[in-house]
């Protein structure tokens, strides 16, 4: 079993990563993880924060002249901006943010002990985690791409782009949107609510290409892969919503315009030529591409506050402003790439089982040689 756990505040000392279930004998090359924590950091709209830091991993454990040896794997990411105890006390609640209920829940005086954990700067340990995954699904052919395709009213129209067209295109764009003229728009729409102290949300898609079928499972509930992703999803700060597939757009649809058709060829097998399901079917993958999308809500830190209400004297007074972006949906597609490797590494690790790469290896080529018989 792959898992892991995250620690660290956000202007606290590090950010740290434990990641436990990774077979021995994965060669890791370092620079890898930094170039996941770089694609985080980029996007059009992203905050002043982002110019401060600049996020490379220290690996302190379960490497061994870069390679995984099979015990937990710990990652620390020191953050530039150490200031936590420095920093001042937040009474103001911020509309859309963990600050209010947070502070009820644990009894807090001061917001600042919410906010510090709350913020998206744990995603920094998420994206080490999934750095690492994706390395592993590396070895068995499986990639994970990310692209946006709504931010505020503009939409891409990048629907039809093959996987690596995607990566592509979007790799290019400020708002990592693989439609030129629609990445223009996104831009532009930055700026005005850059411009009105306000903030823009969105919608980006996750790729998931090469899986082989039967990933997940249909005997119980928790076992099914959809399950598992859309909670890994839907843990990002800031989303909203998940769908698979047509998602959402299948209810308005007959079963006959929604379902995939299957059909058989001696060199490919069993196949579809529309993937309406997303990748998935019964809560176990299709061998279709995995495809994901989920909504992100605006930035809950306006530079124009909402109204709210002093937690101390009870009187209204506008939220809280801390140093934050104007739109982050290109930063949160990478980090929807990170939790959705971990989550299929976790599914590839518990169907072929094994505690090296080695082995794991064995049993996935028996594994497609069966389904190439069936």
């Amino acid at each position: 079993m792959l898992r892991y756990l995250t620690s660290g505040e956000s202007h606290g000392k590090c950010m740290l990563t434990i990641l436990d279930g990774m077979p021995a004998g994965l060669h890791i090359d370092r620079s890898v993880i930094d170039k996941e924590l770089s694609r985080r950091m980029s996007g059009y709209g992203r905050g002043k924060r982002m110019e401060i830091e600049s996020d490379k991993v220290e690996i302190l454990s379960g490497l061994r002249r870069s390679v995984t040896i099979g015990s937990p794997i710990a990652i620390m990411v020191k953050n530039v901006d150490q200031s936590i105890d420095k920093l001042p006390v937040v009474l103001e609640p911020r509309p859309g943010h963990a600050d209010l209920s947070g502070a009820l829940k644990y009894g807090f005086k001061d917001i600042r002990d919410v906010l510090e954990r709350a913020s998206a700067r744990e995603t920094v340990s998420r994206v080490s985690a999934g750095a690492l995954a994706k390395v592993l699904l590396a070895e068995f052919g499986i990639r994970i791409a990310s692209h946006v395709t709504v931010i505020s009213s503009v939409e891409s129209k990048a629907r039809g782009l093959g996987f690596s067209q995607i990566i592509t295109m979007s790799e290019r764009s400020p708002v990592r949107c693989a439609d030129p003229a629609a990445s223009n728009m996104m831009c532009q729409e930055i700026e005005k609510a850059m411009a009105a102290g306000d903030t823009l949300g969105g919608v980006f898609e996750v790729l998931i290409s090469g899986v082989p079928a039967g990933l997940g499972g249909y005997a119980q509930w928790d076992k099914r892969i959809d399950g598992s992703l859309a909670k890994a999803i839907m843990s990002i700060q800031a989303v909203k919503g998940v769908s698979f597939g047509i998602g959402f757009d299948a209810a308005r649809r007959k079963g006959s315009m929604v379902h995939d058709e299957i059909f058989y060829d001696k060199k490919k097998g069993f196949f579809r030529k529309t993937n309406n399901a997303g990748g998935i079917e019964g809560g176990m993958t299709n061998g279709e591409d995995i495809v994901i999308r989920a909504v992100m809500k605006p930035i809950s830190t306006l530079k124009k506050p909402l109204s709210s209400v002093n937690i101390k004297t009870k009187k209204s007074i506008s939220a809280t402003v801390e140093r934050s972006d104007v739109c982050a949906v290109p930063a949160a597609g990478v980090i929807g790439e990170a939790v959705s490797a971990i989550e299929i590494a976790n599914a590839v690790i518990e169907k072929f089982g094994g505690d090296s790469l080695a082995e794991i290896k064995r049993n996935y080529k028996g594994y497609i040689e069966q389904i190439k018989k069936f």
